[in-house]
């Protein structure tokens, strides 16, 4: 009898009949996913082997090594596979257990046996947990069996102390003298590390260690042991215990110990997150010469207050979210040519250090000397601040000098100072134009303030660099206008919580009984007035609302008489409202208005983290530069359609602040306008999800940041889901947003502008219609049929990928003014671009002499405005591109670019292979072009997370990558000779790497990470080799190429 709950049951006959008798929404069942039905079907037949075996087991096991025959008989001869037949168990009925070289020296004289090898008490074969127990064996005493009896160890632990190793440095010794290979991986953390155990650890021969030095970005706090036998009877250790006496003797510590025999993903999981960690930078090389390093990083690590000097000892690199940033940066400068930069980024996620990293790349191109440097800040008290991290960016302590107050430069080089003294000083006027070759303006958001003009309008650096938490201006002003219009790199939210940057949230979306969806909806937002009529000026809504709001506080929070809270309201007479309100339930508060003075705000401030009050009720803004990470609570009182304003109004209670474990925020949801955008609000909130919005309300938001929490009543969430529904996901929605656009936005109705309006994903309005289609069924655009609109609707699902510059010039120039006699005149490289949006468009190579061919182009000459769509959305995708493209060195004219998106037809076709739909396989062997191509898909099951499939192929560090080939592939056999030889034999191998089968709108296309290079590999049939990439992987797919990064 099946009971109710959660299941990954095979089902077999007699569960199917059981499932028959039940209705259809009490049950949950899918097919096997192919990726991982090997895995599946494995363990359910080994548990069918098991009870069977069990049934027939007796004194003597012959009936049952007659039934592991005949199964062993019957996989041969359905898979046709008579190598299988090797793995029939012998008619002895034995195991074994341990193997010495014909040549040991010792056994050949007597003095040593097989069975006299030390092994570890516990299995080799069977994982197990060693908990201390009085019965089991001491971990120490069984990790000196391990080393002892492996071939290669990787140890990875927060600190080592000498008092734990000394009691296994012997065995090491013993090892490593062997011919054994040993890798350690620790930390400075906390100081707590001897250094006398590091320098006994480099003293052993075959030993390599790893230090971070850099305890505060690094955070690693796992302690494991893996002991790589080449028998193929791997084990690991993984648990609580570092390298101590108490951890590996008599402390209450846990660890599992794990076989490749019994949970061979997880342990290779564990070796590929081990080598990602040894090939990332943060873990320095620990050799001769390093010890006077360490000595310093410890003592301050031990300190309660660690001193700036600790940014000295270690190379300060940027994280992968900085990292996109810079790369993004280089684009805008190299692919576009503006050196006029904006960076926008929420107050405490590390702008400043952005800004240094830029200038340090920026200075690579100096020799010798560091080019000039003007950093302009708002406000004077960061002014030091932002030079201690350039000097720690550039290793440099004597770097730059302070321009403010009583700091008086002895030059000018170098400057960090205040827009106040720049214009009091009026350096536009004494230096040059051209003086300074790297501006850095912080805050600029104020930069339409009349000190700024001077400095800005005079000088003319190489690079200007504005950074903001605000990009829209309170009186209205454009700080675009400074930058082509463009923002060119944003640093979101998540990845900010991710980065410990900011702190987490929990997330409370409570049900309004207010009903907001008769409410006027003008200039893409609410009827301000008729919303302060609701919430304020009608007394009886706005009290029972008010007390409603105060008993979700008391439901919610922790202690209402420890919250320091902010509430949003939307005029000033519903943050008077409130204040009546709350004071009159007993809650202290106060409001402020953007008529309040200096004195109050400050007073308003004390008076919050005093505790004095509980809550401040401000419009809009909490005022900007003003700003209290004290903050743990956040009331929106009011429906936020500025998605802009509705991050900034959050970050005011992200800030990080001592005792504050998370921001708790309640966010009162009513009956919304069905113009009110919640899915981009949600989104915002988002890590990279891959699903839709309705998905992960339905979900509990699956793809927030560690940490943060979403929870809706059940009222909002179904008001949420029906908004989500009607809004962009289905064509009413989008036909609605069309029609009204010009009048919300302001903006003249374009592909682009709409798209960059709303924050649109392309894909989805291209997952099933054309915008043309659209905007005449919204009546914006006349009515229209042409020939090739169906064929072109489905072909821009698949070029709203197109992200190759190359390729994108050469179609708009060459499609309008297209002919097939062009086509013939035509260099075999422009040949082959045409090919590729020829096989993406009409499913088949063309044959420009052929009628089909020519009928086919002829549809598109006949269809001015779907090629005009086509147009604008490949123009769209050029101003997208946010990343150095250059061509794939292939040997011959080959118009694929690195690290842009392609489908599989598009890719072949680039390549002159003419038939690729015959193409089904993960790999192909081109001949005639000597180029292995590879189709690598990192997530080869349909869910996310995957462990039995998602460590075969993923990238170690941003320029290793671990492939594993064909399970018939041998390393003795021409395609596996092919592969290590294939720099002698002057082969290249390419490869494209998706993260996922599908994407949101069909078979996902594949980024180019290029040409690559063999490096090493293990096993056979399947070979797991690791390649060298030509270039490395940029940030924006390292983090999906690179399952193992953490944050």
């Amino acid at each position: 009898m099946l009971k109710q709950g959660l299941y990954e049951q095979v089902v077999n006959t007699e569960i199917k009949d059981e499932l028959r008798q039940l209705p259809e929404d009490s049950k949950h069942v899918e097919k096997i996913d192919t990726a991982e039905s090997s895995s599946v079907l494995t363990q359910y037949l080994s548990e069918v082997v098991h009870k069977g075996l069990d049934r027939i087991a007796g004194d003597d096991i012959s009936a049952q090594l007659n039934l592991v025959n005949k199964i062993v008989d019957l996989i041969s001869q359905e898979t046709a596979q008579d190598d299988l037949r090797d793995f029939t168990v012998d008619d002895e009925g034995e195991q074994l257990f341990a193997l010495l070289s014909r040549d040991d020296p010792m056994m050949r004289i007597g003095r040593k046996k097989a069975k006299d090898l030390p092994r570890p008490e516990t299995s080799i074969a069977q994982s197990s947990l060693f908990t201390g127990a009085v019965h089991e064996p001491q971990m120490f005493s069984e990790l000196k069996k391990e080393i002892a009896s492996a071939d290669r160890i990787d140890m990875l632990v927060s600190f080592v102390k000498w008092s734990g190793l000394r009691l296994i440095i012997d065995d090491l010794q013993h090892f490593a003298e062997r011919g054994g290979r040993l890798r350690v991986i620790t930390t400075t953390y906390m100081g707590a590390t001897d250094v006398k155990a590091v320098e006994a650890l480099r003293n052993l021969p075959n030993t390599e260690i790893r230090v971070s030095y850099d305890t505060e970005r690094t955070r690693l706090h796992a302690k494991a042991y893996m002991f790589y036998r080449e028998t193929g009877f791997t084990t690991a250790y993984v648990g609580s215990s570092n390298l101590s006496n108490p951890a590996m003797s008599s402390g209450l510590e846990w660890n599992v110990k794990l076989t490749t025999k019994d949970m061979l993903p997880t342990i290779q999981k564990m070796e590929a997150t081990f080598d990602s960690y040894w090939n990332t930078a943060s873990f320095e090389v620990y050799e001769d010469g390093c010890r006077e390093r360490l000595e310093r990083a410890l003592s301050t690590n031990g300190k309660a207050n660690p001193t700036s000097e600790m940014q000295f000892v270690f190379d300060i690199q940027p994280y992968p979210y900085q990292q996109e940033i810079l790369d993004r940066l280089q684009a805008e400068r190299e692919v576009r040519g503006y050196y006029r930069n904006l960076v926008v980024a929420a107050t405490g996620t590390g702008k400043t250090l952005i800004s240094a990293f830029d200038y340090r790349r920026f200075c690579k191109a100096f020799s010798g000397s560091k080019p000039r440097l003007l950093f302009v800040v708002h406000r004077e008290e960061i002014l030091k601040q932002s030079r201690s991290a350039f000097r720690a960016v550039l290793k440099d302590p004597n770097f730059g000098e302070l321009f403010v107050g009583s700091f008086k430069p002895s030059s000018l080089e170098h400057l960090f100072i205040s827009v106040q003294t720049v214009a009091s000083q009026k350096l536009y006027d004494v230096l040059p134009e051209d003086y300074y070759d790297f501006i850095i303006v912080d805050e600029f958001h104020h930069a339409a303030a009349p000190t700024y003009q001077g400095l800005l309008n005079h000088f003319k650096p190489k690079i200007l660099l504005g950074l903001t938490a605000t990009p829209e201006r309170m009186d209205g002003k454009n700080v675009l206008d400074y930058f082509n219009g463009r923002i060119a790199s944003e640093i979101r939210l998540p990845e900010a919580i991710e980065r410990k940057l900011l702190c987490p949230f929990q997330y409370f979306g409570v049900s309004d009984d207010v009903d907001l969806s008769n409410i006027r909806w003008t200039r893409g937002g609410y009827d301000k007035a008729e919303l302060n009529n609701v919430f304020s000026l009608n007394r009886a809504v706005a009290e029972k609302r008010a007390g409603h709001i105060v008993n979700s506080l008391y439901r919610y929070v922790t202690d209402i008489n420890t919250v320091r809270g902010l509430g949003f309201c939307v005029s000033v007479e519903h943050a008077e409202f409130m204040e009546e309100y709350f004071s009159s339930k007993g809650i202290p508060c106060m409001s402020l208005t953007g008529t309040s003075s200096d004195k109050e705000r400050t007073e308003a401030r004390q008076r919050l983290v005093s505790g004095e009050i509980r809550f401040i009720f401000v419009v809009d803004l909490y005022n900007e530069g003003v700003d209290i990470p004290e903050i743990d609570t956040i009331l929106f009182l009011r429906p936020t359609e500025s998605l802009t304003i509705f991050l900034q109004q959050l970050g005011r209670g992200l800030r990080l602040s001592e005792g504050k474990e998370c921001l708790t925020v309640l966010d009162f949801i009513g009956q919304a306008n069905k113009k009110y955008n919640f899915e981009e609000k949600f989104a915002a909130l988002l890590s990279h999800s891959n699903h839709s919005m309705q998905y992960e309300v339905k979900k509990s938001f699956v793809s927030l940041p560690k940490g943060c929490y979403i929870q809706l009543e059940k009222k909002a969430s179904e008001v949420i889901l029906a908004n989500i529904r009607r809004s962009f996901g289905d064509r009413a929605g989008l036909i609605a947003r069309i029609e009204s656009f010009t009048q919300d936005s302001g903006l003249p109705l374009s592909l682009k502008n709409f798209i960059g309006y709303y924050r649109l994903d392309p894909r989805s309005i291209y997952g099933k219609f054309s915008f043309s289609r659209l905007c005449a069924d919204a009546g914006v655009l006349d009515d229209f049929i042409e020939p090739a609109e169906s064929i072109l609707t489905k072909a821009f699902s698949k070029l709203v990928a197109v992200d190759s510059r190359r390729w994108i010039k050469f179609l708009t120039d060459i499609l309008p003014h297209f002919s097939c006699e062009l086509a013939a005149s035509l260099s075999d490289f422009e040949k082959r671009m045409l090919q590729m949006f020829y096989i993406t468009v009409f499913q088949e190579a063309a044959d420009w002499r052929s009628h089909t061919t020519q009928a086919n182009m002829q549809l598109l000459a006949d269809s001015p405005i779907m090629m005009h769509e086509l147009n604008e959305l490949l123009l769209f995708n050029l101003e997208r591109i946010d990343f150095i493209d250059q061509p794939v060195p292939l040997g011959f004219d080959c118009p694929l670019d690195l690290h842009c998106t392609y489908t599989r037809d598009q890719i072949l076709i680039a390549m002159d292979y003419m038939t690729p739909k015959n193409v089904r396989e993960g790999v192909k062997w081109l001949p005639d072009k000597q180029v292995d191509v590879f189709f690598i898909t990192l997530n080869k099951a349909d869910k996310d997370y995957s462990p039995t499939t998602m460590y075969n192929d993923y990238s170690i560090n941003e320029s290793l990558f671990h492939w594993q080939s064909q399970s018939t592939t041998s390393d003795t056999a021409s395609t596996g000779q092919r592969y290590i030889n294939h720099r002698q034999r002057g082969s290249k191998v390419v490869l494209f790497v998706r993260e996922f089968k599908q994407d949101s709108i069909g078979a996902a296309p594949y980024p180019c990470l290029g040409t690559a290079a063999y490096v090493k590999h293990t096993g056979s049939k399947p070979m797991n080799i690791t390649w060298h990439l030509a270039q490395p992987i940029p940030a924006k797919y390292l983090r999906k190429t690179n399952k193992l990064v953490v944050g």
